[in-house]
């Protein structure tokens, strides 16, 4: 376990220095950026390594899963769990009772049963909205590939700020899958200025966070303004592939 947890350790403060390098050159304080590193599909004993080399925030991509290791590893303290990945409405109860941040928020719809279940368990939840930004079909989002639309967008967003057991932190995306890190950047670069056009029109939200950026593209991400990079692979290894349950 030792040789698994110094493994861990060398690579998240590895990626911690290439957050620090990325953020310098663009003029941006490191510790603007948190570093979530993402645990979706690895055993126990990989997040338990991971938390021991010192990670703190946690991303899970699958509900089920994730509220297993939250409950096996109660007795970590100062542990932050965050649910990355498309929520089906089944599971939002989960969400809204053991999440502290929910990255993809995809839809109206998911944010009103959220909001149910939030208040039930008496808690707030903050989320993310995530958005479509390179027009893939395949991909969870309000679609915001083309800006002439944005507006459209408005009323859902106005929407969701009157919930009262939300709390909007602001915006998510993923770049189209195949992108190299310097092609994403188009994307996270409209992912930052519809935050702008998004905190212009409703000045009355929270729109600090900008969460994108994975282990192929994280740095690129922090240099176009990314507070919130999601990295797996070039910390804790390969996944091990499992389907929602």
């Amino acid at each position: 376990m030792s040789n698994l947890v110094s493994s861990i350790r060398e690579k998240y403060l590895h990626t911690l220095d290439q957050i620090a390098t990325a953020a310098r050159k663009s003029g941006r304080d490191p510790h603007e950026v948190r570093l979530v590193v993402v645990t979706k599909s690895q055993p126990l004993e990989i997040v338990q390594a991971a938390i021991e080399a010192g990670a703190r925030i946690l991303g899970e991509n699958y509900p089920e899963e994730g509220v297993t290791k939250i409950q096996s590893l109660a007795a970590q303290t100062g542990v932050e769990w965050h649910m990355i990945g498309h929520v089906q409405s089944r599971k939002a109860r989960l969400v809204a009772e053991h999440f502290a941040l929910l990255h993809s928020l995809d839809s109206l719809k998911l944010a009103r049963r959220l909001d149910r279940f939030a208040a039930e368990s008496q808690r707030t939840l903050p989320v993310l909205l995530e958005f479509n930004v390179g027009g893939e079909a395949s991909k969870s989002g309000w679609e915001a590939s083309d800006e002439s639309q944005w507006d459209a967008l408005l009323p859902d967003v106005a929407a969701i700020l009157e919930l009262p057991n939300l709390q909007i932190r602001g915006l998510m995306t993923m770049p189209p899958l195949g992108t190299d890190a310097q092609d994403s950047r188009r994307f996270f670069r409209r992912l930052r200025l519809l935050r702008e056009r998004l905190a212009t029109q409703l000045p009355g939200g929270d729109w600090r966070e900008l969460s994108m950026g994975t282990s192929a593209d994280y740095a690129v991400a922090v240099e176009e303004g990314a507070t919130l990079v999601r990295v797996g692979t070039a910390i804790v290894g390969e996944r091990r592939y499992t389907s929602e349950k």
